[in-house]
């Protein structure tokens, strides 16, 4: 069991870059295919992506190389892993390894979800850094 002392404690080394604060509201939003939209963030080793479902809006079946960790926000969303499928909803959460069929849609109602990838997702890189270099990320 992890305590408080070793959690929060510091174990020394040396940062590998400046931290920084951000918006996501303020990050262009990308659609990706109609009423999909994207607004990545990224970090060194990570990266978060906010994603907005418009009503019947889908992400295809698909693989990928990173690891991806889904949080939903609002709304609901009909989420297929491997197969499986699911409704998910506000505080679900749906997790992803390395080259697993998965795919999501929405029916009547919008959805905000959380995407979170490690490493950061390749197909995302250039919208995020471009966010950073406008000073949006």
């Amino acid at each position: 069991m992890t305590s408080a002392e070793s959690h929060f404690g510091s174990a020394g080394g040396t940062p590998t870059s400046p931290g920084r604060f951000v918006d996501h509201t303020t990050i262009e939003p990308h659609e990706i295919l109609p009423g999909l939209n994207f607004q990545p963030v990224l970090g060194e080793k990570s990266l978060l992506n906010f994603v907005r479902f418009d009503a019947h809006a889908q992400a295809p079946v698909h693989t990928h190389e990173e690891e991806q960790v889904v949080l939903v926000l609002e709304g609901e969303i009909e989420f297929e892993i491997d197969g499986a499928v699911r409704v998910l909803k506000p505080g679900d959460v749906a997790v992803i390894p390395s080259w697993v069929p998965h795919g999501a849609r929405t029916t009547g109602t919008p959805c905000v979800e959380v995407d979170f990838f490690t490493p950061p997702r390749a197909t995302l890189l250039d919208q995020a850094r471009a966010a950073i270099e406008k000073g949006d990320a």
